[in-house]
């Protein structure tokens, strides 16, 4: 393989995709720390936790929900991650080992919308922060509705405001999103104890009257039917990363680097921010009476109009540097991968802010069963089987051995038939399929309750319905093929 700053770009290598060269791999284990803590700490994360208090949990369930479910997807994320590290290629070209050279463009797009949804969902945050600000200084403006199907024009107005400043940012170049991250780092810790300090001193006797919310759940039949789908969602938080992370592992330094990066940095700093969410939200119950699971609705609360006015803009930039670097530049990529020499990044940017919007992110986020039921069981049922396929071909087919130059090549050995392994397809049809049924009952399609009832209760289950069936069903058709 050449240099892979001499690249000639073709139909499947330009300078992007080629593998990093060893001398060129300096990433060490508190980079991926540093990378998940900034991931981490989001706003998403936060109303995770919050969410599930608001659906009936106390705090340590809350709480071992979510350590439990990023610790579950450590293992695919450390797993899938081994082939970024050992031959320096991102994510789009190890997928074509398993799904072939043109076929490897399924499970790229199929991340690449998810990633869509996600740019809305935070843009929306981002937007409904700037209405915020602007409320605490014209307190006669209504809250936000989004009941309706458009909300109201002027939170309209703030979202359009906030995606255009994402694109100007997307037409800057991702090198002005630099500064903003380093401030995210240094600020949102900050503001995240502030809260967590404000909800401890806000209620009389401090921690105590908050932990000892009680759980909602009568029986642990009624737990564990709230629980599975809750642990399916957190699992799928993370789940785009868990195929994608090869574009970050790429850089490792040593696999002992990413395999630590990650382990350090990944459930330790979900679950601390989590459990402020969790704190901070069980104290509005107590405080105003109503659980506030929303952050940005949270600060609106507060009298002093500065401190609304610092937290909404600390919200708009740390959400603006999230959305950047982790909804806008994988599937900007994804979409140039389709077609390089007509799709390049800034479009891949504009296509993935324009299907941001049409997804109707405010829908997304005005309910938590819309945002952990519906948004995350959703997309983990598309992308666990895209998981279990890459990790059963790598590790159980191929034995952890590629042959990196036939990566890039048409006519080598992962070109299958005509650039596409049917028995991927089949595999990833097979995975999704069960999941329909409960998905289609959860958007309230009319006659999806005519499923049996254990085929609808798979989709509570999703993403390890998918991983495991997806999987196991490749392993079989790549052996029978041989």
């Amino acid at each position: 393989m050449k240099h892979h700053h001499d690249i000639k770009p073709t139909s499947l290598i330009n300078e992007d995709l080629a593998p990093i060269p060893p001398e060129e791999r300096t990433w060490g284990t508190w980079n991926y720390a540093a990378l998940w803590i900034s991931m981490s700490l989001c706003i998403p994360t936060y109303m995770l936790a919050s969410s599930m208090i608001e659906g009936g949990m106390n705090w340590w369930q809350a709480i071992g929900t979510i350590f439990l479910a990023n610790t579950i997807v450590l293992v695919p994320m450390i797993l899938n991650g081994r082939a970024g590290a050992k031959y320096g290629i991102p994510f789009p070209v190890f997928a074509r080992a398993s799904f072939g050279t043109r076929g490897a463009n399924i499970p790229a797009l199929l991340r690449a919308i998810v990633a869509c949804g996600w740019f809305g969902i935070q843009t929306w945050i981002g937007g409904a922060a700037i209405y915020t600000l602007c409320k605490v200084w014209f307190p006669n403006l209504a809250d936000i509705n989004t009941a309706s199907l458009l909300p109201q024009a002027f939170p309209m107005i703030c979202f359009i405001l906030f995606w255009l400043l994402n694109m100007l940012i997307v037409f800057l170049g991702v090198e002005s999103i630099k500064k903003l991250l380093l401030f995210k780092a240094i600020f949102l810790p900050a503001a995240a104890l502030a809260l967590l300090a404000w909800a401890i001193s806000a209620v009389h006797g401090g921690l105590g009257p908050i932990l000892e919310q009680p759980s909602r759940f009568a029986d642990s039949k009624s737990f564990f039917k709230y629980f599975f789908p809750a642990l399916t969602g957190m699992v799928g938080f993370w789940a785009t990363l868990s195929l994608n992370i090869p574009d970050f592992t790429r850089y490792a330094r040593s696999q002992k680097a990413q395999i630590r990066g990650q382990a350090i940095g990944l459930p330790p700093s979900m679950t601390l921010f989590a459990f402020i969410g969790v704190v901070v939200t069980s104290a509005t119950t107590i405080v105003f009476g109503q659980t506030i699971w929303d952050p940005v609705v949270l600060a609106g609360k507060f009298d002093n109009k500065l401190v609304v006015s610092f937290a909404m803009i600390a919200i708009a930039l740390s959400t603006l540097a999230t959305n950047i670097a982790a909804n806008i530049v994988s599937p900007a990529n994804d979409f140039a991968n389709l077609a390089p020499d007509k799709i390049n990044f800034k479009m891949g940017g504009l296509i993935t802010g324009i299907l941001g919007i049409i997804i109707l992110p405010w829908k997304l986020v005005a309910l938590p069963d819309n945002y952990i039921f519906t948004w995350l069981g959703g997309y983990s049922a598309l992308l666990g089987p895209i998981g279990g396929i890459m990790i059963a071909d790598y590790f159980f087919i191929r034995r952890q051995t590629l042959i990196p130059d036939d990566l890039y090549r048409h006519h080598g050995a992962y070109y299958y038939r005509n650039g596409f392994n049917i028995a991927a397809i089949i595999a990833l049809l097979a995975g999704v399929l069960p999941n329909v049924p409960g998905f289609l009952l959860q958007i309230k399609v009319i006659g999806a309750d005519n499923f049996p009832y254990w085929i609808n209760d798979l989709y509570h289950y999703a993403w390890f319905v998918g991983f495991f069936l997806s999987g196991i069903l490749y392993y079989w058709l790549m052996k029978r093929k041989k």
